[in-house]
């Protein structure tokens, strides 16, 4: 909040924080129609739900000036105005971010279980995937995120990064040479990569290091963020006996009871930690093979508040 008195909404105006309609007009019908899609497109440009939000509000304020007779496709002119107000607000955040203190990570939510079970949404806003993204060029990021993500056309992309299709062709080539070299190989299925993550929770409740290390893939790759507010690893820990060492040894103040609630974070398996039943951090499990292969760790209490109730997302 910006400290300022909110007014009430007066007729015809759209209250983006909470999507609903203040009136019927049609400008509000449409945008409120596709706001999950255009929240989910912003998400996986900034991989922040609060940027995603504050691009969203952006949006609407240029779409309730647009005049609706001269739209043809009020989706992919949503979608062109969301892109653009992301790409911009992206270009700032990475400067911010390059004063984060200790690792970025996305900013975990919760999703439903539909979620999960749509492998290809689930793949696009996962914690690894959203990693891989955050190593592209703003534009790069949305180039690849419209054609691969969410199929928009070359000529539409163009019109939006304001590149020609040629170039847009390009770019994409680049973009996809980018991701392919860094992408993670395909999850496990969403019901063994829960039995995986409830075997993971028990092991971590009772502290059994021998369970812990059994469910950890010698590579395991653990990457925390307290940006610069809670204790978190400075950089990442790689292999399974650093890992449970950090993780078991000192991660967690062994004085704590720690009890962990299974939970679908950003469309993967992941386990909301309670310290004596306070919110301590959310981990996001990457599982391949039966094993965890990713561990990320969001402490950062700013970075929390999008894990009590569900997100909606869409590709569509």
């Amino acid at each position: 909040m910006d400290g300022t008195t909110e007014q009430a909404p007066e007729e015809g105006t759209f209250t983006p924080a909470t999507g609903d309609p203040v009136s019927g007009d049609p400008a509000t019908a449409a945008f409120v129609a596709h706001r999950d899609l255009l929240f989910t497109v912003a998400y996986e440009m900034l991989g922040s739900a609060a940027d995603a939000e504050d691009v969203l509000q952006e949006t609407w304020l240029r779409w309730s000036a647009v005049g609706l007779d001269q739209v043809r496709d009020r989706r992919a002119y949503l979608v062109r105005i969301t892109t653009r107000q992301a790409l911009n607000r992206l270009r700032t955040v990475r400067r911010r971010r390059e004063a984060y203190v200790g690792p970025w990570l996305p900013e975990p939510l919760l999703t439903s279980p539909d979620v999960a079970e749509d492998v290809e949404l689930a793949e696009s806003v996962s914690m690894a995937m959203m990693l891989v993204l955050e190593t592209l060029a703003p534009t790069e990021r949305a180039v690849f995120v419209l054609r691969e993500v969410f199929a928009v056309e070359y000529d539409e992309i163009a019109a939006t990064v304001g590149k020609s299709p040629a170039a847009v062709r390009q770019i994409a080539h680049r973009a996809r040479a980018r991701v392919r070299a860094r992408r993670p190989r395909v999850a496990v299925g969403a019901r063994e990569a829960r039995a995986v993550a409830d075997s993971f929770r028990r092991a971590l409740e009772d502290r059994d290091t021998e369970a812990f290390l059994a469910l950890l893939a010698p590579g395991v790759t653990l990457i925390g963020d307290g940006g610069g507010i809670r204790r978190a690893a400075v950089r990442p820990i790689v292999g399974a006996g650093q890992v449970a060492r950090f993780y078991l040894g000192g991660g967690l103040r062994t004085e704590a009871r720690v009890t962990c609630e299974p939970a679908s974070v950003n469309g993967g398996p992941a386990l909301a930690v309670l310290l004596d039943g306070a919110l301590d951090s959310v981990m996001a499990l990457r599982v391949e093979e039966g094993l965890v292969t990713g561990l990320y760790v969001v402490r950062n209490p700013e970075k929390l508040t999008r894990v009590t109730t569900p997100t909606p997302l869409t590709l569509r």
